[in-house]
């Protein structure tokens, strides 16, 4: 799922939320007793991330005041993605559909906690610093660019900074976790954009934390010099 503006555009936040119908048929299949798969797996990355929740509200309540077919916001909302009504329903009513389950997500996090990604797309929206690092450096292009697994690591290393490096080291341990058998680690690692086997003779569940342990070791020397 592709990361939606920088923060700054009016709508970013909602921009992402709108993104997940795009890998469900572009369509809203929410009804107000029950989400629809999109929102149902927006809605566990909002339980992981609840001041996306607070935030995606906010630009709601924001576009559903000013009006989807205002010119105040048409240069924001040209920028959305589209995704068609259903059940009768307008565009505006079945955004307040699915802020309601939001709302109701926000109000009762413990509700979801703990839930792994269902979707493929979850997973970049769980683990953003592991999918920058697994897609950014071991992608399709990988054999063209580098020699050896250690090779694009160490690249990452001196191209990351340290606070990125903290934060991928606490997503690893939770990624193991929430991907279950190596088969699920497998899928897990392709949805966050990893193309290349692990180094030969390493289970990808072990080369993920020999990975931890190499940032670990680097961020141990960084703090001493």
């Amino acid at each position: 799922m592709a990361h939606p503006s920088a923060p700054g555009h009016r709508f970013y936040e909602l921009q992402s939320l709108l993104r997940a119908y795009t890998h469900a048929g572009y369509a809203f299949t929410d009804t107000p007793s029950a989400p629809g798969p999109a929102l149902e797996g927006y809605v566990r990355v909002v339980s992981r991330f609840p001041e996306r929740g607070v935030r995606v509200l906010h630009e709601l309540d924001d576009l559903l005041s000013v009006g989807l077919l205002s010119s105040e916001i048409a240069d924001d909302v040209a920028l959305l993605p589209r995704v068609r009504p259903t059940g009768g329903r307008s565009i505006e009513e079945s955004l307040r559909i699915a802020r309601e389950h939001i709302r109701a997500a926000v109000r009762n996090p413990e509700q979801r906690a703990g839930q792994a990604p269902r979707m493929d797309w979850e997973w970049e929206e769980f683990f953003p610093s592991l999918s920058q690092l697994l897609g950014g450096y071991f992608h399709q292009d990988f054999p063209d660019t580098y020699s050896s697994h250690r090779e694009a690591l160490d690249d990452y290393l001196r191209g990351t900074p340290d606070e990125e490096l903290r934060r991928v080291l606490g997503e690893i341990p939770q990624a193991l976790d929430a991907a279950g058998d190596e088969a699920g680690l497998v899928r897990a690692s392709v949805a966050l954009g990893m193309a290349v086997d692990p180094p030969d003779g390493v289970t990808l569940r072990q080369w993920l934390i020999n990975v931890a342990g190499v940032i670990r070791l680097h961020l141990r020397n960084t703090a001493s010099d």
